[in-house]
């Protein structure tokens, strides 16, 4: 199948963060690819993906990048496509990936998620791509819903603990 959503990461360091989306997406039956581009070692590289993305087929575009965290702001600056960045852990605890991506200049939006949040990213993408393929919306709606399931059975397991209900003096 055709990729619809690009995952793109500014190296092979940030995989194990990226590997929650890559998961949902696969779990959604959204096909996807991932590329490792680096905006300040393959900047050619970089614009070549961004500028040729639609034309290949991609509807999203997926960018997670650590310190610096130019590659979403770039990739966002040469394409019309939604890009949502992810910052990734490293020095401050992300939070320098985090402003860097959060920050982007009028016209050049970029989606932004939590540090290290790639599952969200992915649903977010998911859901953009919801607006226009009923088959996603229903399998995004039945993800959601299995969420609210989880916290029905954690509040039902919660009240079999009798012995630790809270006491006030």
């Amino acid at each position: 199948m055709t990729p619809i959503v690009s995952i793109i990461m500014g190296s092979t360091s940030d995989l194990p963060v990226m590997e929650k989306a890559m998961a949902f997406l696969e779990e959604m039956e959204i096909p996807f690819e991932v590329n490792a581009l680096s905006a300040h070692r393959t900047p050619q590289a970089v614009e070549q993906f961004a500028t040729h993305a639609r034309e290949r087929g991609i509807r999203v575009i997926i960018a997670a990048a650590g310190m610096a965290a130019a590659l979403p702001g770039v990739i966002a600056a040469s394409t019309t496509l939604p890009v949502i960045g992810v910052p990734v852990k490293g020095m401050l605890d992300g939070l320098d990936a985090l402003l860097s991506i959060i920050q982007m200049p009028p016209g050049i939006p970029v989606a932004t998620v939590g540090v290290n949040a790639s599952l969200n990213a992915a649903i977010l993408a998911a859901e953009m791509l919801a607006l226009a393929d009923d088959g996603i919306a229903r399998r995004v709606a039945q993800y959601k819903q299995g969420l609210g399931e989880k916290i029905e059975k954690a509040n039902r397991q919660l009240a079999d603990l009798k012995d630790y209900t809270y006491k006030t003096n």
